[in-house]
């Protein structure tokens, strides 16, 4: 048998040279290769952030509910992808629409039909790109569920799903990555910090505003209880299947293999995250007198988001700033928010929020000349010498996009409200979703336990 495989490996390698280069492919075709190989992997790893975000929101969350957050993201997956296809990748990147027009929304490429292999002269694939930018709009749905969660039907996931991923999220991205306006003034947001993770923290807010908080989070005085996920293991996985998807998230936004710039963004990308979740757990400690496992968690994905932006923009010492400041604003953030009464049970608001306008003001600050004309988009920032001009474009796509994921949301959820109500009833709560949701329990033995006991 091992004689067998060997004389089999042997002829494979033999031929497998003639079969590659029979038809000898020029140098631009094998970097269009090499292109469409490195995106479709960093689109897998975005993919796979959803397995990050259901641990994520499970292990935050109660075990009543585990079993529907995980049904329920692979469920909006599932739907957001159809709803992307035939809407929402349009009136991100079609270009039919007149000039005019196209400053605000794109018109056409609806039922997205790529070509069955790359045109020449293109750097990828269509079809690689349009899955890479499927996987980016799905992270931002992800993050909008933190402000639905324990406490929303599941037919409120569905609605807003149709609205947020054909209409809210690809609005924002044709601004910014589309050719749109804030395109053309020069947004610096090279994988998202204000297109993904804002437009989604938008999104929760809106959310929790509609929804109130969950019952038992607030007393009649005004003081927060703390309500415990059930498993911070789980918890503690998904930031590191996080961190590790954000690797295709920054560095495959460069979406070629080049002179491996994308390795100089993942540099970025690690510094940031790591100081992010050092300065949480630091400053957690301070103020608290414990070390915080939860706020270090939320500094790492602070730092990651906040980063996220301006990876591709600044100097690396320029990234480990960017992710101390996430990792101790991340912290007050979030005590701020439950100061105001704004039960966010992932902290979506503060890490994607805060974290978001964070990092995409950074590039007005840290962005470098060389770097800004590298990537061909913006100038250099004020303390690189850039002057006032392009933390006011940052500050403007920070306060337009933000403002408008938030009142497209906070709209599409009213209505939704009004005619079929988007809270589960006091009775379904208590019980859990997983049940009275699905009929079903993600910790059955759980379930057989309690029962028996009764």
């Amino acid at each position: 048998m091992i004689k067998k495989s060997l004389i089999s490996l042997g002829a494979l390698l033999l031929l497998f040279p003639t079969m590659a280069f029979a038809e000898d492919p020029s140098a631009s075709q094998l970097n269009m290769g090499l292109n469409a190989l490195w995106v479709m992997l960093a689109a897998i790893l975005v993919l796979l952030m959803q397995g990050g975000f259901i641990l994520l929101e499970a292990g935050s969350t109660r075990m009543k509910n585990a079993g529907h957050v995980a049904g329920k993201t692979i469920f909006t997956l599932g739907l957001a992808s159809i709803v992307y296809w035939a809407v929402g990748y349009g009136i991100t990147f079609g270009g039919d629409a007149s000039e005019s027009l196209n400053k605000f929304i794109g018109i056409g490429d609806f039922f997205f039909n790529p070509s069955f292999a790359a045109l020449a002269g293109d750097d990828y694939p269509s079809s690689v790109f349009f899955v890479f930018q499927l996987a980016f709009a799905a992270v931002s749905l992800s993050i909008a569920w933190g402000g639905f969660a324990e406490r929303a039907k599941l037919s409120a996931y569905l609605i807003f799903t149709l609205f947020f991923v054909s209409v809210i999220y690809p609005v924002v991205a044709h601004w910014i990555w589309g050719g749109g306006w804030l395109a053309e003034d020069g947004a610096q947001d090279f994988a998202g910090s204000t297109v993904v993770h804002l437009t989604g923290a938008m999104a929760a807010f809106a959310a929790t505003i509609l929804l109130k908080p969950r019952i038992g989070k607030f007393n009649k005085d005004g003081s927060a209880n703390e309500i415990l996920g059930h498993n911070q293991v789980f918890t503690a996985l998904a930031v590191l299947i996080l961190w590790v998807g954000w690797f295709g998230f920054n560095a495959g936004s460069t979406a070629a293999i080049g002179d491996g710039f994308f390795g100089f963004v993942a540099f970025n990308t690690q510094l940031g995250a790591a100081a992010g979740a050092v300065s949480a757990l630091l400053i957690s400690w301070l103020v608290n007198g414990k070390a915080d496992i939860t706020a270090m968690l939320n500094g790492a994905l602070a730092g990651l988001v906040a980063i996220t932006a301006s990876c591709a923009f600044v100097d690396p010492w320029a990234a480990v700033v960017i992710g101390l400041v996430a990792g101790v604003l991340v912290f007050f953030s979030a005590k701020f928010f439950e100061k105001m009464k704004v039960d966010d049970p992932i902290f979506a608001l503060s890490v994607h929020g805060a974290a978001g306008v964070w990092g995409t003001l950074a590039n007005g600050l840290f962005a470098t000349e060389e770097l800004s004309a590298k990537v061909g988009v913006g100038k250099a920032g004020l303390f690189e010498g850039g002057g006032w001009g392009q933390l006011w474009v940052q500050f403007e796509s920070v306060v337009v996009c933000g403002a408008f994921a938030f009142l497209a949301s906070y709209i599409v959820l009213w209505v939704v409200k009004q005619v079929i109500g988007l809270r589960v009833t006091e009775e379904q709560e208590i019980i859990g979703l997983d049940l009275s949701e699905h009929g079903n329990y993600g910790y059955p033995e759980q379930l057989k336990k309690e029962n028996a006991s009764v």
